[in-house]
């Protein structure tokens, strides 16, 4: 039924034009605003939580700007010629050139945050080797839209079984990096039984997956974070981190070591995410307790 929806919607935009798809989006967007209020609940407390300063006015706005800033994704997503005209401004995109070329291979650590799946798509524009990790839920849905295309492209997906840790997938990653390769993975969402650690992000506990960190570790290859952000209509800005090492002198010190890069990558998407707030795409329970620190 969605899958016939969805192709009544682009038969529409087709003819009628893109203006069609963007109209009919923000519309359903503003349903979910007002069907879903506990999603709109996570959200007013993650803004309050980003914007201690402001009121709840100025929380519900903002929940309301970052539902409707979340078609965009959806128009990319589905509308094949939207993001093939999208232009992108590239910042630190000379860190993943040198990875490929001196062989070391990069962890690249995307986030929820702006049109992430877009930028994925254009991260081997240049003929970088990409390997995409994806949760089984969400692989289904770029599966059934955007495989063909990524396969074109020659991005490898490998799905993570949120029921079930596969070996073989990671391995498959370890090899990929030991040949020069570029394994982007998620760094704010868990899927199923993924294992964590627990970060301080805006004075709020939050679990984030170990497993990029856990990477670099390993491997020895630099992490990176990638974040992407639309400057205006269809020009996006990507912006590459400087990769840095993850590295534990001892087996005892690995814990610490991978804690300490989760808590750098914290602390840059809340940074990031102070910067671009409506750009901020989860709407699920994402902040835990707070921490209660001691002054």
């Amino acid at each position: 039924m969605k899958k016939l929806f969805y192709k009544i919607m682009l038969y529409l935009s087709h003819k009628l034009g893109l203006w069609f798809f963007r109209t009919l989006s923000w519309f359903i967007a503003t349903g979910y605003f007002f069907l879903f209020g506990l999603r709109v609940k996570e959200s007013v407390r993650f803004y309050r939580a980003l914007f201690p300063e402001r009121g709840f006015a100025y929380a519900l706005y903002c929940a309301w700007k970052q539902f409707h800033n979340f078609t965009d994704v959806y128009t990319h997503r589905f509308i094949p010629w939207a993001g093939e005209k999208a232009e992108f401004v590239r910042e630190g995109w000379e860190h993943l050139d040198e990875a490929v070329a001196a062989k070391t291979g990069a962890i690249v650590v995307m986030s929820h945050i702006g049109n992430w799946e877009l930028a994925a798509e254009r991260l081997n524009q240049k003929g970088l080797p990409i390997m995409l990790f994806l949760g089984a839920k969400h692989k289904e849905q770029v599966e059934g839209i955007q495989k063909e295309k990524l396969a074109q492209k020659g991005i490898r997906i490998v799905a993570t079984d949120e029921k079930e840790k596969s070996p073989f997938a990671l391995l498959e990653g370890i090899n990929f990096l030991r040949e020069g390769g570029i394994v982007s993975m998620t760094g704010d969402r868990l899927w199923g039984d993924q294992s964590y650690v627990t970060a301080d992000f805006l004075g709020h506990e939050v679990r984030l997956p170990d497993t990029p960190h856990l990477f670099a570790l390993m491997t020895g290859s630099p992490l990176m974070t990638f974040f992407v952000y639309q400057k205006s209509q269809g020009i996006y800005h990507i912006k590459v981190s400087k990769g840095r090492k993850v590295v534990a002198a001892t087996r005892a010190d690995r814990k610490k070591a991978v804690l300490e890069s989760v808590q750098l990558y914290a602390d840059d998407l809340a940074r990031f995410a102070s910067e671009h707030p409506y750009e901020w795409h989860h709407f699920e329970p994402f902040l835990g307790k707070k921490i209660n620190k001691i002054k």
